[in-house]
């Protein structure tokens, strides 16, 4: 017969065991696990939050073509046309990403047959309750832009947007500047049409779940809450990177971006700030919704580090009213409507301006003692000059040309 203590003893060592098991469930890797075991016994739940056409996410995510096959047998506007429900009875969840060798933007026009001229989409069976604008900054990222266009195409068509994508190409060699081809992108997308919510997008970051809806908040909102770069975490509470929306009058109150971080980093966390400075806050969809893979790469050429970055944060709060949306000065170059998208090409200018004066010509007095101070800064060297030093006369013989060149080598 079992006494009593020994029934306590079992107890404490169930409650014990218990406790273990509950605090492994908790993490997310072990999550993981019991939710793939889940599924392989459990009957797909079709209904759903998605409603209707939805079909069932696997373990790793839905194919983002997968509820599209009907909407080209739909039929197209007419003056009678219903208002698209509030939530899109076409998102599915969770997307399956991967980054297949070979893909090709014919191939992405052919997926997505109804996309028009300058990469425009209307839903074909109601009416669009969202206008959204994707706006790219780019340069030198073809490979990567198939890849953003293959996702977010078929993304966008599921929540039944009209939207229109807008890459923003710097023209030229110089320094790439991020927040001033943003600015450009603003300005040159609410020229073409009353859009009433604007995507600030990162070209190597692809959304992995449809339900982050691309649609302004009633203050600005960042998207790209949980990158794998970063662990599905966001890396601090300021962050406002990657994917950000905005309504024209956020842009407007908050002077839009900054022009003047040329190079990478910073700009970001400017923004963020203006976000604060002008009586807003940001807005973020849950970790679990708003998931990016980003697509691996170098830094790019042209696109190093800004050192100056750390002092132009620190400054924000006295030149954000004076740097922004009033002072981004650029050139169009062309305008180009694509099959999938619209490319509009910039001069942006440099730091210096967008049309920097030449240099000033130096007099020859004036130039010639600038060269003799350069030389003379440099180290002799030993071998031809040793003896000219030693003897002043001897270098008073050798012409000033000649010498410069026995300096240079």
């Amino acid at each position: 017969m079992v006494s009593i203590h020994s029934k306590w003893r079992y107890l404490f060592m169930f409650l014990g065991i218990q406790l273990v098991v509950m605090a492994l469930l908790s993490r997310e890797g072990y999550q993981k696990r019991v939710s793939y075991f889940i599924r392989i016994f459990r009957k797909p739940d079709i209904a759903g939050v998605s409603g209707r056409n939805h079909t069932p996410a696997s373990f790793g995510g839905s194919d983002v073509y997968a509820n599209l096959s009907h909407l080209s047998k739909a039929h197209s506007h007419g003056n009678e046309m219903p208002y698209c429900p509030k939530t899109s009875p076409l998102i599915g969840g969770p997307i399956h990403v991967s980054f297949p060798s070979g893909l090709t933007l014919a191939e992405v026009q052919r997926k997505n047959p109804l996309v028009v001229r300058g990469g425009r989409y209307r839903p074909p069976d109601c009416e669009a309750k969202h206008r959204t604008a994707i706006i790219i900054p780019h340069r030198h990222r073809e490979h990567h832009l198939k890849f953003l266009l293959y996702y977010l195409h078929p993304f966008l068509q599921r929540q039944q947007l009209h939207y229109g994508i807008y890459v923003i190409h710097q023209a030229g060699n110089y320094t790439f500047n991020r927040a001033k081809l943003m600015n450009v992108g603003f300005r040159e997308a609410m020229k073409e049409e009353d859009w009433d919510c604007l995507f600030f997008h990162d070209v190597d970051l692809i959304p992995e779940d449809d339900r982050n809806t691309y649609v302004c908040d009633s203050n600005p909102k960042h998207a790209a809450i949980a990158m794998d770069k970063f662990g599905y975490k966001l890396p601090y509470k300021m962050y406002f990177g990657g994917v950000s929306a905005l309504t024209p009058l956020h842009y407007l109150k908050m002077n839009g971006f900054p022009n003047n971080y040329w190079g990478w980093g910073g700009e970001d966390d400017d923004i963020g700030v203006r976000v604060s400075l002008a009586g807003m806050f940001i807005t973020r969809p849950t970790l679990k919704v708003g998931r990016y893979k980003m697509i691996k790469h170098k830094l790019d050429k042209g696109n190093g580090v800004n050192p100056k970055r750390f002092n132009m944060l620190a400054k924000t709060r006295s030149t954000w009213k004076l740097d922004g949306m009033n002072t981004a000065d650029y050139e169009t170059i062309s305008r180009q409507y694509l099959p999938l998208y619209t490319n509009i090409t910039v001069n942006i200018g440099t730091e210096a301006g967008l049309h920097p004066p030449p240099p000033t010509p130096q007099p020859p007095a004036k130039a010639a003692a600038k060269a003799a101070a350069k030389a003379a800064a440099k180290p002799a060297v030993k071998a031809p000059t040793e003896g000219l030093e030693k003897s002043p006369s001897k270098l008073k013989e050798v012409p000033s040309e000649k010498l410069s060149t026995l300096r240079d080598h």
